[in-house]
């Protein structure tokens, strides 16, 4: 595939965002189109619908998109692989046993009560997330450093455990909770609201703006650890920090959307064969494509099936997975894999 101008295409895709934003918010069971406006009730209706549960969800979209691509870029920058994702150390599968858990056995005991726009379950689903990372941390950190090796195995070993305690769950749960542990597990942005969006954005606001500090070092470690520590990078500290960084990114989006499966692991490689794997560029323009992404999923989810609605992380990995092999298989085809 032929290398694009890293600044034509930050151009292109701050371009195109605005544009998939709009069409989220006139797709769905009822399309809404601004220059055909209506009037009377049917006008109250459509503003209703676009400013109280369009708006919020394609901004959620926006917000966790972005999130778990630029996830994906440090994961893959940090194991030296185009392909890894952060569900390799056990983040998405603690995140989701931690909401089975909740769903299965804390209904009784804390109810489906929110604390600041967030439920109990979603709370539930974060602190999983943050155990599991923290297991696997504490298996891979020795006094010699952080070995990635055992981290990845360990983080096998945490989302096989993971796997095993959403089993459990869903053979314990009534039709009910089978149901909500089912939709939690495929992602849903159904629940989106405007004091969700903003603790959402507050939350990853300083994530975001903390991962392209580190394009330096991740263009250190893609010549490896060693070349790296000549160059003046504390790779062990600069390990330790992504993964912490990432757990709490992939946590948040989690908790907030369900598993969404396909962003961070295909958005970075597309945005990498595209410029290069330059992070001081892979990052932004990753972060631009897994917004525009998730909102297309987003209003595809709500367009398809009509008035039914797709769970989201069906419709990322209808258009992410094909679109990947393909691309795999034209890399394959030029010697590139």
């Amino acid at each position: 595939m032929q290398r694009q101008s890293p600044r034509h295409l930050t151009v292109l895709l701050l371009l195109l965002a605005p544009l998939v934003f709009a069409c989220g918010l006139a797709l769905g069971p009822e399309i809404i189109l601004p220059f055909f406006p209506a009037s009377g009730q049917q006008l109250v209706s459509n503003e209703l619908i676009v400013a109280q549960i369009r708006m919020p969800r394609v901004c959620m979209a926006a917000i966790v998109g972005a999130t778990l691509a630029v996830a994906g870029v440090m994961m893959q920058g940090l194991f030296r692989n185009p392909l890894a994702d952060p569900s390799l150390i056990g983040v998405t599968s603690g995140a989701s046993a931690g909401a089975s858990f909740v769903i299965v056995l804390g209904a009784g005991l804390l109810g489906s009560h929110e604390l600041i726009g967030v439920s109990t379950i979603a709370l539930g689903a974060f602190v999983g997330a943050m155990l599991a990372t923290a297991v696997v941390y504490r298996l891979a950190a020795s006094e010699s450093g952080t070995s990635v090796a055992t981290m990845l195995l360990a983080g096998i070993a945490i989302s096989a455990l993971a796997g095993a305690l959403n089993s459990f769950f869903s053979f314990i749960a009534d039709n009910h909770m089978l149901r909500q542990i089912s939709l939690w597990q495929m992602g849903s942005l159904g629940s989106a609201s405007w004091p969700r969006v903003l603790l959402a954005a507050a939350l990853v606001a300083g994530l975001l703006a903390a991962f392209p500090r580190y394009s330096r070092a991740l263009n250190a470690l893609l010549l490896g650890e060693s070349e790296a520590r000549h160059l003046g990078i504390d790779v062990d500290r600069i390990k330790v920090q992504m993964i912490v960084l990432v757990a709490l990114a992939v946590g948040i989006c989690v908790a907030f959307t369900g598993t969404i499966a396909f962003v961070g692991l295909v958005t970075p490689h597309i945005i990498r064969l595209l410029i290069g794997p330059d992070h001081r560029w892979l990052i932004p323009c990753s972060m631009l494509a897994g917004a525009i992404l998730l909102m297309l999923s987003d209003a595809a989810s709500r367009t398809l099936l009509a008035p039914g609605e797709l769970p989201i992380g069906v419709v990322t990995a209808l258009l992410g997975a094909p679109f990947f092999l393909s691309l795999l298989r034209q890399q394959r085809r030029h010697g590139d894999l």
